[in-house]
């Protein structure tokens, strides 16, 4: 992403580990979990092309966004055990999500 942060022809995928307010099915899952979420924001934020996160929809997540100037969306989803939740969508615009 730093090479790339001042492209405005570039668009970032961003699924981080699902470690924010807590969680801890990221630290579960992958032996690299932690992960400064503050600081990825400020860097989406300061990224010239476009991207979308995908993260857990929680509550500290949604704030962050919000303070971040994002857009976000909830969209159902299926876990591993095909249990039925919502994950979250973050980017600058959103709208095509509908």
């Amino acid at each position: 992403m730093a090479e790339h942060r001042n492209n405005k022809d570039a668009v970032f995928f961003i699924d981080p580990p699902y470690t924010a307010g807590g969680k801890r099915a990221g630290s579960r899952l992958y032996a690299h979990s932690e992960i400064d979420h503050e600081r990825l924001f400020d860097i989406c934020h300061d990224l010239l092309g476009d991207f979308l996160m995908t993260y857990d929809h929680a509550p500290e997540v949604v704030a962050l966004a919000k303070r971040h100037g994002f857009a976000t969306r909830a969209i159902a989803m299926k876990n591993t055990h095909h249990s039925e939740m919502s994950e979250l969508l973050i980017g600058r615009n959103l709208d095509w999500v509908d």
